[in-house]
């Protein structure tokens, strides 16, 4: 696995690889990766012959008084993981290769509606952070595919949205979310849990996993369901952000016509921001 660092040298490398005759994969991190990523780049070595991985934390997703400046940077342990994995070609650019003229003038793209409500009510500007950098990104390493992880399932929402609506001739693929063996879905963020919070963290799964049980059983009462499981994730502690009950591919409330739906939740434990949902897809 090479590991390149400007924008020259990765087309230089992916059009090598196109010269072969190869389809080419991508997974963008922001590194300090799991297993979690280690799924998505299998998943690409199973569909294309050579897989673009990079690592970038990127500024424009980030809000004030966020994680930006401690977020876990582990480079060497993520390049082994990768390499295990099956990357052939890892991405690391600096902020002035990705932004050579300066973040305040940078071109955004924004994608209306599904970026609104749940986590880009929390967080202001997230998601135009993230369709900019997964743009750009997309236009430097031109894959014939992308793989993301099925737990950011707004972000995926989002990117699939920006990639028909500008007309991107790059599939997108959804990778089911990676737990470990309480539930919890892995995240780089559970590294700042303590011991503790680390053995309340798996109520969310629980609670999504008792909606989703109810609803299967045929219950329709979204708002009776989420009330209930508020409550259960409140009484170890956490604080609320969002629990929603929605249709899977619009993110508008679901209805009991419904019948693809996704269960969303992120709550705060301690002043970390944790995140999970489950997708349904009930019979008619």
């Amino acid at each position: 696995m090479n590991t390149v660092k400007t924008v020259r040298e990765l087309r230089a490398a992916v059009a090598r690889a196109r010269s072969e005759g190869k389809r080419i994969g991508f997974v963008p991190t922001m590194g300090n990766l799991h297993s979690g990523h280690a799924a998505l780049v299998s998943k690409a070595t199973q569909r294309v012959d050579f897989v673009v991985a990079s690592i970038f934390v990127n500024p424009l997703q980030f809000g004030a008084g966020e994680d930006l400046d401690k977020y876990p940077r582990t480079l060497a342990a993520d390049q082994e993981k990768l390499l295990q994995a099956g990357c052939n070609l890892l991405f690391t650019p600096t902020v002035e290769e990705m932004y050579p003229d300066g973040m305040a003038g940078q071109t955004r793209v924004s994608v209306p509606h599904l970026s609104e409500g749940l986590c880009g009510a929390s967080r202001p500007g997230h998601f135009e952070g993230v369709a900019t950098v997964v743009s750009k990104l997309f236009n430097m390493v031109q894959p014939d595919l992308a793989v993301f992880g099925q737990k950011d399932y707004q972000q995926l929402a989002v990117i699939r949205a920006m990639a028909h609506d500008l007309n991107m001739p790059i599939q997108i693929i959804g990778e089911p979310t990676v737990r470990a063996d309480d539930g919890l879905a892995l995240s780089s963020r559970n590294g700042y849990l303590t011991e503790e919070q680390r053995a309340i963290a798996p109520v969310l799964y629980r609670s999504l996993s008792q909606i989703a049980a109810a609803i299967e059983a045929g219950d329709r009462d979204f708002d009776k369901l989420r009330a209930e499981q508020i409550q259960q994730i409140e009484a170890t502690g956490m604080r609320m952000d969002y629990l929603e009950v929605r249709q899977g591919q619009h993110l508008r409330p679901a209805t009991a016509e419904d019948r693809d739906v996704v269960i969303l939740v992120a709550a705060y434990l301690g002043a970390t921001r944790l995140i999970d949902n489950l997708h349904l897809s009930l019979n008619p």
